[in-house]
């Protein structure tokens, strides 16, 4: 008698790269054998190793009667990435509206929003299979373009908006607005607004802080900017954001979310954003802090570090170095 799986899982990986598709099938093979449902995305069962995996699911999206479209990962308790940042926030992009958590095992380079590593994939698929994990949310940015008043473009970014020049030989020219007042106009590259996530990605890139993921805020760090201000500027989680790129900018613009989705901006349009009521949810293997994880990403130097041993002396007393 055939049982129907009572667990499911969505596995994402970079369709492009052939170790990733290895290890996918592998991975799913792994999760078949002790029960757990496994579905992928038609696009990644297209020639791979992992279409040839007895048992695979293929992820279809469809669209209601209201115009809703479901979730690949509807239904599903985790969706496991195997691939670099892009591949996760592919992997957010299709389980979009789900709340089901993503762990991303980095196969890329920095790999900031993966929870393991290649070497601990064996270790990461029995944490799954024994729901060895824990959860954390991160907030996301809703945005919306306009042209006149008239929609051009809505969507979300769980690291960055980004609105950019289109034609590299020419400059754009921005205003910025928060909170309905104008911060300041620049002509430059463009302009960074990420979320905490996404202060270790473009807007690391182009100058700003770095702020860890509990810090609710919203930075705004301009691209190459020509103007005596041009510093970035880190505003709390209700503020409200808008560019507009000005009527006499010669050329358009173009706005992204997360590298992902885009649309072009002409002269005049307005991109307005802020958080967004729906955040993305990380599962998390690691106790560690962010602290750890930006030491080992960015291989920072330590030295001469004491640990918790250290503590600061008694009012009055000197501290030795």
């Amino acid at each position: 008698m055939t049982t129907t799986p009572s667990r499911r899982l969505l596995l994402v990986t970079h369709a492009g790269r052939r170790e990733a598709q290895d290890l996918a099938a592998g991975v799913a093979s792994r999760l078949l054998a002790a029960g757990v449902a496994v579905r992928a995305p038609a696009e990644d069962l297209i020639g791979t190793p992992l279409s040839e995996v007895d048992g695979i699911e293929k992820a279809t999206v469809t669209t209601d009667s209201t115009g809703a479209a479901t979730s690949a990962a509807d239904g599903c308790e985790l969706v496991c990435v195997l691939g670099g940042d892009g591949t996760i926030l592919r992997g957010a992009e299709l389980s979009r509206g789900s709340g089901v958590p993503l762990l991303g095992v980095n196969l890329g380079h920095v790999g900031f929003l993966a929870e393991a590593e290649r070497e601990d994939l064996d270790d990461t698929v029995e944490r799954i299979l024994s729901r060895d994990y824990t959860v954390e949310e991160r907030m996301t940015l809703e945005v919306r373009a306009l042209e006149d008043g008239r929609p051009l473009f809505s969507s979300w970014a769980l690291n960055e908006v980004t609105v950019e020049k289109a034609s590299r030989e020419r400059m754009l020219e921005l205003t910025v607005e928060i909170d309905g007042r104008p911060l300041s106009t620049w002509g430059c590259d463009g302009v960074v607004m990420a979320t905490p996530t996404g202060s270790t990605a473009y807007a690391f890139s182009a100058g700003g802080p770095v702020v860890w993921p509990d810090v609710e805020a919203i930075l705004v760090v301009p691209i190459s900017a020509h103007a005596l201000f041009s510093r970035p500027v880190v505003v709390g989680p209700q503020s409200r954001l808008v560019v507009e790129v000005l009527a006499r900018t010669d050329g358009s613009g173009v706005v992204w979310c997360d590298g992902r989705r885009a649309v072009e901006l002409p002269p005049g349009a307005r991109i307005e954003v802020e958080r967004c009521a729906e955040p993305v949810r990380l599962a998390r293997l690691s106790a560690s802090g962010f602290t750890d994880r930006l030491v080992e990403k960015f291989d920072l130097p330590v030295q001469g570090w004491r640990g918790a041993a250290r503590r600061l002396p008694p009012a009055g007393e000197g501290v030795t170095p």
